[in-house]
Parts: structure tokens; sequence; C-alpha cells
């Protein structure tokens, strides 16, 4: 990573500039990156840590879509909002789990008239028919339930559970980069390393087969309102 020019330090407040000066000019090992990362000084609420990850694929090719999603072990410290679309049988059942809103064309009406208060949408297969007209407003947003991501599911009760309690979602832009949560500054430095290591060693399982080379190019983490710091890819990726 070039260092930063002393004009642009300049332009940024004390606090950014000495954080500047605390991050590493090139990738570090995750354990050395977390160590920094917790030394950055940063405002008084608790950040959200994020794990950005630059890999060798072409998004046009389906083939190379990377999705799905994914338990952190230490969890990613944030409460998440799961709605669920479900047969009437399974509404208790998913009520219980967590989701804050459960129901069928209802809740599809709602959602249409511009209800978007939650974070994850999670359907029974069963439901598909009745929530495919919503793929236009959700599917933008990335919110549309798919099998590939794990929000489609006959144990839907149980994925609300897992969605409530932080299971993270990931799926690649159209710059071939995955961004994720994965944990609060609070957490230690050893919890958010597990979390980290753990969350890079999920992408390294997809490497599609056509992907010539390096998979992933870089990985870098970060708080909400930090500098990013860059991590040494793993090794056996390195092609």
């Amino acid at each position: 990573m070039p260092a930063m020019t002393s004009a642009k330090l300049q332009k940024l407040s004390r606090r950014q500039r000495e954080n500047y000066e605390l991050r590493p000019e090139s990738d570090v090992e995750l354990n050395e990156a977390v160590s920094v990362l917790k030394k950055f000084k940063g405002p008084k609420f608790d950040q959200m840590v994020e794990v950005a990850i630059d890999l060798n694929i072409d998004p046009k090719q389906a083939d190379q879509q990377i999705r799905g999603s994914v338990s952190l072990p230490k969890g990613i410290g944030k409460s998440v909002r799961v709605i669920a679309f479900c047969a009437d049988d399974k509404k208790q059942a998913c009520t219980d789990a967590g989701a804050i809103r459960v129901g069928g064309e209802d809740l599809v009406s709602d959602i249409e008239k511009g209800w978007m208060d939650f974070d994850v949408a999670v359907a029974s297969p069963d439901m598909m028919r009745v929530i495919s007209k919503l793929g236009r407003v959700l599917g933008p947003k990335g919110l549309m339930p798919s099998p590939k991501a794990g929000t489609v599911t006959p144990d839907v009760d149980a994925a609300v559970s897992e969605f409530a309690a932080g299971k993270v979602e990931y799926r690649n832009d159209k710059a071939g980069n995955i961004h994720a949560p994965v944990g609060k500054m609070s957490f230690t430095e050893s919890d958010l390393i597990e979390n980290v290591d753990h969350f890079i060693k999920t992408i390294e399982k997809l490497r599609p087969s056509s992907v010539k080379g390096s998979f992933i190019k870089k990985i870098a983490v970060s708080g909400t309102m930090t500098p990013s710091v860059l991590i040494t890819p793993p090794v056996e990726v390195q092609q």
C-alpha cells in the first residue's frame, strides 16, 4: 500500500493523521494487522470491523460468482433483523427463532409498499412463487432469498436462528470484491483474528476451477472509521 503524501495527510484530521502514521505501508500477517487495527484511535461508538477481499475472478462469468453465507465462530456483535416468508404452520417457530416479522402475501405487500426495515430475508422453498415478484425490489439490495446464500431452505426457522445470531452473507460485487462484517472493535484481538481467519478460509474453499493463478489478490481489514490494513494473502492460493 503506497504511503500517503504529505499534502494529503495535512488535509486529514489529527486523529486520521495519527492513524495513517501507524498503518503499515505493505501487507502484514493477520495477527499484526489486527493488532494495528486495535491501536487506531476511533470514535466513541463501537465500530464494526470489516474484511474486504479482492478476488481474481471475472464476475461476468456465471461459474465464477462467489456467494454464500457463513457463521463466524465469535459472531459479529450485531443484532440482525430477520424476516421470514413461510406457511402458517411455521410462523410461530420462526417468531420464536428471532424473526421480527413473518408472513406470506401480507409481508410481500408491505415490502412492495416500501417497508424495508430488515437486514436478512429467509424463505421456505414453497414461498418462492409468492415472493418472486419482489426480485426487482430486493435483488439490487442483495436481500432476495436465495438457496446459494442459505436463505431459502425447508428449515426456515433454523435459518432465522442462525442469521439472527450473526450469520454473515457474502457476495462478490461487479469488481470481484467481497466485503463482510467480522466483529466489533471491542472484540479481543484473538476473537477478531479467529473470525477473519475463518472467513478467509471459507472464501478460499470456493475457488472456481476456471480461475488461473492466485485466487485471492488482496485482503484488507478496517474499522468503520479507520484506515484499512493489508493482510498477507494465504500462501496456498498464491500460484
